[in-house]
């Protein structure tokens, strides 16, 4: 896509290499595809990795971790699970957010590996207490179930995939965790932004077809139980703002 931008007559012409369409500058479909330009280009520069939440870095785009609290505060989960840990700064947020929603809940993180100093780092933290480390692959059988044994009958769970992003692995966890959530809560196949970076620095070309929204747009097709949702509807902009400012689209797999 080949965007020209004219700010005195405030036209943004894009151009797909099947013809040119005009857009005034201050529409929607403008915003859309500015924004998708602007989320390539902060991919690039590693714009996530300037960010900490209490103390402990996060890499997260802020406007996923806003959606994410429109999720948690409207479900009220019991428990939130996590696989990809790295410095824990998600860990802390999801626990924070609980804490001050005053819902009782827990925080469950799982990584293949998690590094002394960032363990460390997690577990001097205040809010620690609420939150439990396992370590281990997230798909390997034997980690699957001490989670599973972790959520008592009954709770509401929601589950955030943010580990290895490819297209098979996170196949694998959408199957291994997709039980553990609770009717209306999620399951979520974050960073599927990959599909927009075939041709920024640093990307991969397969990433236009190996990525986590691929896996779950094909998890959606072959269950029926769940719906892909662009984000979390809330009522005040529910369908009137496009999902472009995310790095995690085609992400939110809802139960019925």
């Amino acid at each position: 896509m080949k965007l020209s931008l004219d700010t005195d007559t405030r036209i943004l012409v894009a151009d797909d290499g099947h013809g040119e369409k005009r857009y005034d500058l201050y529409s929607r479909e403008a915003f859309s595809l500015l924004s998708r330009e602007w989320v390539k280009v902060g991919w690039a520069i590693k714009y996530i990795y300037s960010f900490s939440w209490a103390g402990r870095p996060i890499i997260q785009l802020p406007e996923d971790m806003i959606r994410a609290q429109e999720a948690i505060y409207r479900l009220r989960p019991d428990v939130i699970i996590e696989t990809g840990v790295a410095h824990g700064g998600s860990l802390i947020y999801y626990a924070s957010l609980l804490k001050g929603f005053g819902i009782p809940g827990r925080v469950i993180g799982i990584d293949i590996e998690i590094r002394p100093h960032n363990r460390k780092a997690i577990e001097a933290h205040e809010l620690y207490p609420m939150i439990t480390l396992v370590e281990g692959s997230s798909t390997a059988p034997e980690i699957v179930e001490q989670v599973r044994a972790m959520v008592k009958p009954g709770e509401k769970v929601l589950v955030l995939l943010d580990s290895n992003h490819t297209r098979d692995h996170v196949a694998g966890e959408l199957d291994a965790y997709a039980g553990l959530v609770s009717s209306g809560s999620y399951i979520v196949a974050t960073d599927g932004v990959m599909q927009w970076l075939g041709d920024v620095p640093r990307a991969k070309p397969e990433w236009t077809h190996d990525n986590p929204s691929t896996a779950a747009i094909e998890f959606a097709a072959k269950h029926p139980e769940f719906t892909l949702e662009a984000h979390p509807p809330f009522v005040f902009n529910e369908g009137e703002m496009t999902e472009q400012i995310t790095h995690w689209p085609s992400a939110w797999l809802r139960r019925a």
